[in-house]
Parts: structure tokens; C-alpha cells; sequence
């Protein structure tokens, strides 16, 4: 998706009207329209990637002490901080963006599975080999 297309995109020209929280160069935090819970945000880059690894090293130095602060602001005890990439893991916007979503309750909020898979230590040594040698 190119990124005249691109939802978010508009939201960071302001051809689409969204709740500012904040906005920096390279940051824009909002409220999330379809909300999880009170006080679901996202925070994006303002440079058009649709995954984590297209976006500049430049480009993500903020996000984090942003979604902290958005975090901190909606009084929120319990939180998720949710970075999705790719249509099998959940993405539907092609623009990175971090959801920042309360967790006030068991029903409120993001839920998720988390289907571990028992541990074969040497195929997890190998692994680690493999993946620590690319660092």
C-alpha cells in the first residue's frame, strides 16, 4: 500500500480527524476509534512502513517513551503494549503502529492465547547459535 492510501498516513497529513495525545517530528500518538478498553491509544511513526523492519532505527527512538507516557496519562494499573506485523499475526493497517491498551479487567482489553510448545534444549541450542552468529 502506498502511503497516499494509507489510513494513517491521511490521520498524520490531518485529512482524517483523530484524537491527538501527541505529536512530535517523527511520532503521533491518538485514541484508537474501536477501542479495546478506556483509554486505547496508538502510537505510530510518521515514516509510512508497513513492518517493524522497514521503519529507520531514526524513526523508532521515541515510540517507546511515548507509548511509557500514553501508558502513564491513562491512569492504567495493567496494560499491553501490542505491536502487530503481517495479516497472520493480526496486522490489518499496513503503517506500524504500537496499541497501548488498559487492561482494567478480565474482560476489558486485549486477551490473548499463548500456545507454548515444550522445550527440545538442543534444537533451542542450535538456535541460539544460529540466531546469535546473525547479531
Amino acid at each position: 500500500m502506498s502511503a497516499a492510501a494509507c489510513v494513517f498516513c491521511k490521520i498524520i497529513k490531518g485529512d482524517i480527524p483523530s484524537f491527538k495525545l501527541f505529536e512530535s517530528e517523527k511520532v503521533l500518538a491518538f485514541l484508537d476509534i474501536q477501542p479495546l478498553s478506556r483509554g486505547h491509544a496508538l502510537v505510530i511513526p510518521k515514516f509510512h512502513g508497513a513492518k517493524l523492519t522497514d521503519i529507520p532505527d531514526e524513526d523508532l527512538k521515541e515510540i517507546l517513551p511515548v507509548a511509557k507516557k500514553v501508558a502513564q496519562v491513562s491512569g492504567a494499573q495493567d496494560f499491553n503494549i501490542l505491536q502487530n506485523n503481517g495479516r497472520i499475526a493480526h496486522q490489518v493497517v499496513d503503517h506500524v503502529h504500537f496499541h497501548m491498551i488498559p487492561k482494567p479487567n478480565e474482560k476489558e482489553g486485549l486477551g490473548i492465547g499463548w500456545p507454548m510448545q515444550d522445550t527440545d534444549m538442543d534444537k533451542l541450542k542450535a538456535l541460539h547459535e544460529e540466531l546469535k552468529s546473525k547479531m
